[in-house]
């Protein structure tokens, strides 16, 4: 498995898709699985009381900087966490492959493999009408991965969509 280089990994199209949509989320608790950049984590420590970034690849962590925030953990998902959170966003790495060379961007098989692990290790930590937003794209089974949220327990429902050259992304929530 290949993790990201040891420098600050740069937010792209899918988060600032991700920001321009959850900018006026308010509350109290916020979880930021893959955090990455730090971006969303920033984002949301602007309009959250408490506000916790995650990411499986610690140099990527410990070389935020430009969206430098507090409350980083180094974990799969959230498993190291026990709180329940008001909002949870991800990033989910939703690219179909069939093995996972870049744990950033490939999803596995039908780009659900990952994003399964996500959902498992992130519903614990999501308080009863907590929200879940996650990104996903038009080049996976974005279906099955709403379906899955739904067996669950997580109503869902398609917030918004952005039509990129190659690909459709498609921004979901999931209220517990």
């Amino acid at each position: 498995m290949k993790y990201l280089r040891n420098e600050e990994y740069p937010p792209s199209e899918d988060t600032f898709f991700i920001a321009n949509n959850i900018e006026n989320e308010r509350g109290e608790f916020a979880l930021d699985i893959g955090s990455g950049s730090g971006y969303l984590t920033k984002l949301l420590a602007d309009n959250f009381s408490f506000v916790i970034g995650t990411d499986i690849n610690f140099e990527v962590l410990s070389h935020q900087t430009t969206y430098k925030t507090k409350n980083l953990i180094c974990c799969n998902g959230s498993d190291a966490i026990k709180i329940k959170f008001d909002f949870i966003v991800c990033n989910l790495p939703y690219l179909a492959t069939d093995e996972i060379l870049d744990i950033a961007t490939d999803g596995g098989l039908e780009g659900f493999e990952i994003p399964k692990k996500i959902f498992d290790s992130g519903v614990i930590n999501l308080k009863e009408n907590g929200k879940f937003v996650f990104v996903t794209s038009s080049l996976s089974n974005y279906q099955k991965l709403i379906d899955y949220a739904q067996k669950l327990g997580l109503s869902t429902r398609i917030i918004a969509k952005k039509k990129l050259f190659y690909e459709e992304l498609i921004l979901v929530e999931a209220i517990n």
